[in-house]
């Protein structure tokens, strides 16, 4: 969703990712202007260093911050959403750079409401798979294999429940 609603506010927007395997989805499906594989040593290090504003990062498990903020323009900021039990990154880095690593769980009820409304303006959609109930333990087995892309929303009106 980050990357339709970047490019939907006219920003270039590189995807990176640990695997080539959502490069195709990235580029075609999302709209994304670039893409680079963060586990590639040589693609990081041959991406232009200092050349990005932003970066949301998603990533739930402990990572190293590094290879993202050499990325950084001075004064880009790092907004953390996917709540990593601890962060890895050399504080020189981000002092030298005037960079910020910021993060947040939700917004507020107003910032909500502004993207719905920003949404609908741009006729964006997201991407769901719609399960009903019967399905939703296959689901659970699903998102721990990371086989999701990217919600999975549950029809419980539409599935067959009885008392």
């Amino acid at each position: 969703m980050g990357v339709q609603i970047a490019k939907a506010m006219g920003h270039h927007v590189t995807v990176i990712s640990s695997s080539d395997r959502k490069r195709e989805e990235a580029l075609e499906h999302l709209g994304a202007d670039a893409f680079l594989v963060s586990s590639d040593e040589a693609e990081m290090r041959g991406a232009a260093q200092e050349s990005l504003d932003y970066i949301l990062d998603t990533i739930p498990a402990v990572h190293s911050l590094e290879p993202y903020l050499s990325l950084l323009k001075v004064d880009g900021k790092l907004l953390l959403v996917g709540a990593p039990e601890s962060l890895q990154f050399d504080p020189v880095s981000v002092i030298l750079g005037r960079k910020t690593i910021a993060g947040s769980y939700i917004g507020s009820m107003e910032e909500t409401q502004q993207l719905l409304e920003f949404w609908a303006e741009k006729g964006l959609t997201s991407m769901t798979e719609v399960v009903k109930m019967d399905y939703v333990n296959t689901a659970m087995e699903r998102m721990e294999r990371n086989d999701v892309r990217y919600r999975f929303v549950l029809d419980v009106a539409g599935s067959n429940l009885q008392e």
